[in-house]
């Protein structure tokens, strides 16, 4: 069975940064598109970038473009979140998630992903 596993979060200033990553167990990885979600208290879970199978096309939610970059590295099963001039509104458990298809949807929601890890706190002090 596929497992994700999050880490890298924690408390952060805002206007700092901190980098997510996501470790991935199973065979499937190489040809899975990649997400990452956020949901913070009384809110949905949103997607907030991914990634196709090959790292070659992105998406990112117009909250976080031009500050979250999200990568993958398919020799070592990791997809990082890369999280730069943070604000008190990042604040949420942030979670990755597998397609189980190498494509992305034009705007990724949370029922295009099959997999999910158990998410990372994220807290943007202000």
């Amino acid at each position: 069975q596929v497992q994700l596993v999050e880490s890298g979060g924690g408390l952060v200033q805002a206007g700092g940064s901190l980098r997510l990553s996501c470790a991935v167990s199973g065979r499937t990885f190489s040809m899975s598109a990649m997400g990452w979600f956020r949901q913070a208290p009384g809110k949905e879970r949103e997607c907030v970038a991914a990634i196709n199978f090959t790292g070659r096309s992105t998406y990112y939610a117009d909250s976080v473009k031009g500050r979250f970059t999200i990568s993958r590295d398919n020799a070592k099963n990791t997809v990082d979140l890369q999280m730069n001039s943070l604000k008190f509104e990042d604040t949420a458990v942030y979670y990755c998630a597998t397609r189980l298809v190498g494509a992305l949807p034009l705007i990724p929601g949370t029922t295009d992903f099959y997999f999910w890890g158990q998410g990372t706190q994220v807290t943007v002090s202000s």
